[in-house]
């Protein structure tokens, strides 16, 4: 059998990341300023980008600002788990796929719906 979290790479889920969020290149998520400097990487997450915006002096990563932000599952568990959620997998086959508890599941594909449905909303 195939472990899909060890076909995933957290380097490259950080690029696709940054492609996704950023296509015209990384900007200050607070000002919208182009001009970034990299402050290096992430202490626990080896391909997560540090930036501070020369503009306004605001510091921000890979992640900031989105419903990535704030958790202690890798990247590439949040891509497995939205991967599998387009299967159509349960939570609890989620769970065993991923090898995590059946609540961390629940709460990451909670707060993956969520974050779908608000990027669907229509601004006001």
């Amino acid at each position: 059998m195939i472990n899909l979290q060890q076909l995933i790479d957290d380097a490259k889920c950080y690029t696709v990341v940054r492609e996704l969020r950023w296509p015209g290149g990384v900007r200050c998520p607070e000002c919208g300023s182009g001009t970034i400097k990299k402050r290096g990487y992430h202490t626990h997450q080896a391909h997560r980008q540090r930036y501070q915006c020369q503009a306004c002096e605001q510091q921000f990563d890979d992640l900031s600002g989105t419903i990535l932000e704030g958790h202690h599952q890798p990247l590439r568990v949040w891509v497995l788990c939205l991967y599998f959620m387009g299967l159509n997998l349960s939570n609890e086959q989620i769970a065993a796929e991923l090898d995590l508890a059946s609540g961390d599941v629940q709460a990451m594909t909670s707060q993956l719906r969520q974050g779908i449905v608000a990027k669907k909303s229509p601004s006001s």
